[in-house]
């Protein structure tokens, strides 16, 4: 299926080289999570999810902030609070943890809240030199929601997850790498550039090997060794019956580079 950008308003889409960028739209409150923000994104990951000319995903924002996290202005928090989650936070969380295909978080500025669940859902993250953390639901009374308190103590630790979100303090960029929440920080100056040239590389890659080892690590944290040693063996069945292996081994023998086609 040929990828088909759905109409959106809060977002950007730029569909290039096999890659597709998201771009959270709504600068002027800090990429800000409305409802309506979080049904688009929904709409167009599942989308990606679904197209045989996306092969890899890049979630940044607009402006100087990845995501102050939940539009509280826009948000009716004397409502069914659990309903709301469930309908518009959880959907993209789920999207974003099957996708079967490289997703990047392009952390640009600061990921705050739900903005920063949003991070630590995606496969990885890189960091702009200013970007900056901060779990912030305890500093208005609320909890973790959106997969913060799954990921976050994954990521960093039990312990430091409790501090981080006790104090919500903000985390700046280089001690956010030290924590294991970024894998790589790039100049500010030069990110947007960067961010968008690593998806389109990741997008040349194997696609079906990547989402294959995408399901060995998100189940790595659950299965125990025997099932996980089953789970390699069975997808390493698969793998090896794909086009790709057969490119990537007859350009290892030829001494090139692969010509990875996500077959």
């Amino acid at each position: 299926m040929a990828y088909a950008p759905p109409k959106v308003e809060t977002l950007e889409l730029t569909h290039r080289n096999a890659a597709l960028r998201i771009t959270l739209n709504r600068p002027n409150v800090l990429n800000a999570l409305s409802l309506d923000l979080l049904g688009e994104l929904r709409d167009a990951l599942q989308e990606a999810a679904e197209a045989d000319d996306v092969r890899a995903v890049l979630i940044t924002g607009a402006g100087r902030g990845f995501s102050a996290g939940a539009d509280l202005a826009s948000t009716p928090i004397d409502g069914n609070f659990e309903d709301l989650i469930q309908t518009y936070y959880n959907p993209v969380v789920r999207a974003v943890a099957t996708m079967p295909k490289p997703v990047i978080a392009g952390v640009n500025g600061v990921a705050a809240g739900a903005g920063m669940s949003l991070a630590l859902a995606c496969d990885t993250r890189l960091l702009s030199s200013s970007a900056a953390f901060a779990v912030g639901f305890t500093g208005i009374g609320l909890v973790m929601d959106a997969s913060a308190s799954y990921f976050l103590p994954r990521l960093v630790g039990r312990g430091r997850a409790f501090e981080l979100t006790y104090t919500g303090r903000k985390v700046g960029a280089e001690e956010a790498l030290s924590l294991g929440l970024g894998e790589q920080i790039v100049p500010a100056e030069t990110f947007a550039e960067t961010a968008w040239g690593m998806v389109q590389r990741l997008a040349q890659g194997p696609t079906k090997a990547f989402a294959m080892v995408k399901e060995e690590l998100n189940a790595s944290a659950h299965n125990d060794l025997e099932a996980q040693l089953g789970l390699e063996a069975k997808l390493q069945e698969v793998a090896s019956n794909t086009a790709d292996v057969r490119e990537g081994v007859a350009a290892f023998r030829e001494k090139r580079a692969p010509n990875f086609k996500g077959e």
